[in-house]
């Protein structure tokens, strides 16, 4: 670095979504990230929806499973800013409001950048002020089977990332946000829909999530859980 070239600013990076619940999948993607950015990957549980029935485990308990699923993880925290915020207010909390949040914390100068995946990404344009949102922050999007990046993305979505992709992950510390960057990840099947599916019919599905996130279920019974034997907790 030439004398006088200004330091990095420090990248903080921030997975949301429902996890509901979180599974291997989640993780691969977390882990995939902290090692693609060299960063804290911070999981941020999305608030119960107000005004309606929570449709599977409630935020308290899905925050839980986080914090069960990282545990001994180095470089994976959880984030609970947008459960603490919905604690306060009945309106519906949108993903603009976290960043605005942010960005009153760390400053408009810090980057910040948001992990999804490509299934996200897709929809990005229905999102509340999604303009705002890809220019305030970058964007870290993680491929998922069946819905690859840069294929069939709706012609909303593709103008609001058009120009913006980055191949270059330093990139992202050079700018508070407007880049997209592919995170290239081991891809994994299962997705939280299918893994509720599971557990309510009695199916095999323990082996999909975090041994203590399945015994977490059990215990609760949550999605329907049913008793079942668990394989005994590794030595530590």
């Amino acid at each position: 670095m030439l004398p006088g070239t200004p330091l990095p600013k420090p990248l903080r990076v921030f997975y949301g979504g429902t996890f509901d619940p979180v599974h291997n999948g989640h993780l691969a993607i977390a882990r995939a990230a902290r090692e693609a950015l060299g960063t804290t990957i911070w999981m941020m549980p999305a608030a119960d929806p107000p005004h309606r029935d929570v449709p599977g485990a409630n935020a308290r308990d899905r925050a839980a499973m986080l914090d069960l699923a990282i545990e001994g993880q180095a470089g994976l925290r959880v984030d609970r800013r947008e459960l603490d915020r919905a604690a306060n207010s009945d309106a519906p909390s949108y993903t603009i409001d976290t960043l605005r949040e942010l960005r009153a914390k760390f400053g408009e100068d810090a980057p910040i950048a948001f992990v999804v995946g490509a299934d996200s990404l897709h929809g990005l344009s229905t999102w509340k002020e999604p303009q705002a949102l890809v220019e305030g922050a970058h964007w870290v999007v993680a491929e998922r089977p069946g819905s690859a990046l840069d294929e069939h993305l709706p012609p909303a979505s593709a103008r609001l990332v058009s120009g913006r992709w980055t191949l270059d992950a330093n990139a992202l510390r050079t700018a508070p946000g407007g880049k997209v960057l592919r995170l290239r990840q081991p891809l994994h099947p299962e997705s939280a829909t299918q893994i509720r599916r599971r557990i309510a019919a009695g199916e095999t599905w323990h082996h999909l999530l975090p041994l203590p996130v399945a015994r977490y279920i059990v215990e609760r019974g949550l999605y329907g859980a049913t008793p079942i034997v668990l394989p005994p907790a590794p030595p530590r």
